[in-house]
């Protein structure tokens, strides 16, 4: 199981080239471990979580950050670690046997406008 992030691979800022590049080519790592350990049985699978509400974004972002990461997200909510850690939970389970080379994001939706 990888992490990458969905500011990466899906969405992008001018100065983030590097970063965004970082995180596609984890998804691309995904993909092709995902095809060579197939055949060994072996699934791998990524979770791209948005925006979650962490001590640091709560210390470093402040209260009008989050309210406006709030109204940017169709579930009006940042997500939690706890949503991250069921996404991982859910693809290390035996629920996910037929499941490989793919990501699943946690972000309230917030790609879909």
């Amino acid at each position: 199981l990888f992490t990458s992030s969905i500011t990466g691979p899906h969405v992008t800022s001018p100065g983030h080239g590097h970063y965004s590049a970082t995180k596609a080519g984890i998804n691309g790592l995904i993909r092709s471990a995902a095809l060579e350990f197939s055949a060994y049985g072996i699934t791998v699978n990524g979770v791209e979580p948005g925006n979650i509400l962490t001590e640091a974004i709560q210390l470093h972002r402040g209260a009008a950050y989050i309210k406006n990461m709030e109204d940017s997200i169709p579930l009006g909510r940042l997500g939690s670690p706890r949503d991250v850690a069921n996404a991982f939970l859910f693809l290390a389970s035996d629920d996910a046997s037929y499941i490989t080379g793919t990501t699943i994001v946690v972000d309230g939706g917030q790609l879909l406008p």
